[in-house]
């Protein structure tokens, strides 16, 4: 791309994120927050039955498997183009490789309600590589409502007792911690392609549906070895309705559904602004840690959200 080129895109982009955001743009970005809120509690009910490989394999293979006949049947093409189609590659391998391996073998040591938490950070790595892609510098009011959100998350981590719950929660883990941490960065980079791809008129349904299609492909020697002679097929033989469900509800609903949401979100609304949606995310999902899992609830986990809330509503100003 020449300097030209990348001179209109970083203004087209400018000019996206100062637009007000739709209604249709902030429920399309909650839903998809909402679903993926689940996805913590999901994998921790999925890898109590069954290994965190099998679980981080197999959510993007089976998500794969159902994504190629929607895609057909829907008329959903290909991009013809290079540089598009490099978008998708990283967008699908940092969506449905490097964050499904690192977050499940994270979720596996740590608890569903640290891991909940810990995604809070999403928006800071997602507009930050946003702002990077574009060389532009956040205005003050995003960097301060981040800010403040980013405390409300810290509270949160720092405020809360590690350990579980009745209900199958376990205790927290530093390991667990960071690899849930490092698992942001892939999905945030993921996200600014995937948005970027949105921006450049592939629809975000192509970007979701082709993006983890392309990716089962690759993953599909390796899932093949693992059943032939890894033992990954007494495993699942064995596995209970409960696992299957929570693999069914990662692959069907929080690598498609939600990816669909989100990507088409970022395109419409801007990839920095709807990214600070996500710092909602560790309240629905731990919500559902409390009710699937036991994971209690506090006061102090009452005031962090208040803040995170906040600073979502203040960062969302800034323009």
């Amino acid at each position: 791309m020449g300097r030209a080129a990348r001179g209109a895109a970083c203004y087209d982009a400018a000019k996206l994120e100062q637009a007000v955001m739709s209604p249709v743009v902030i429920v399309a970005a909650l839903v998809a927050v909402i679903l993926w809120g689940a996805s913590p509690v999901a994998g921790k009910v999925a890898v109590g039955d069954l290994s965190a490989l099998t679980v981080a394999l197999l959510r993007t293979f089976l998500g794969g498997l159902l994504a190629v006949p929607v895609a057909f049947a829907l008329g959903i093409r290909l991009t013809a183009t290079r540089r598009l189609q490099g978008l998708l590659l990283l967008t699908g391998f940092c969506g449905f490789v490097g964050f499904p391996l690192v977050f499940t073998f994270g979720i596996k040591i740590t608890s569903a309600n640290h891991a909940s938490m810990i995604l809070a950070a999403l928006p800071i790595f997602t507009g930050a590589f946003a702002l990077l892609w574009d060389r532009r510098r956040p205005s003050r009011i995003w960097i301060l409502g981040s800010v403040i959100a980013l405390v409300g998350e810290i509270v949160l981590i720092t405020g809360r007792s590690p350990s579980g719950g009745p209900g199958g929660g376990s205790a927290a883990s530093l390991a667990g911690d960071a690899l849930v941490l490092l698992s942001n960065a892939f999905a945030s980079l993921g996200y600014v392609a995937g948005g970027r791809l949105q921006q450049a008129g592939y629809p975000s349904t192509g970007t979701t549906f082709w993006g983890i299609a392309a990716m089962s492909a690759l993953l599909l020697p390796v899932v093949g070895a693992l059943l032939a002679f890894g033992g990954m097929a007494a495993e699942l033989a064995a596995a209970p309705l409960r696992a299957w469900l929570a693999l069914l509800y990662m692959a069907a609903i929080s690598s498609i559904l939600g990816y669909v949401l989100w990507y088409w979100a970022l395109g419409k609304g801007g990839i920095a602004r709807v990214g600070l949606f996500q710092f909602l995310q560790p309240v629905s999902g731990v919500i559902l840690a409390a009710l699937l899992l036991g994971e209690g609830i506090n006061l102090g986990f009452v005031a962090a959200s208040a803040l995170v809330l906040f600073g979502v509503w203040l960062a969302i100003r800034g323009k």
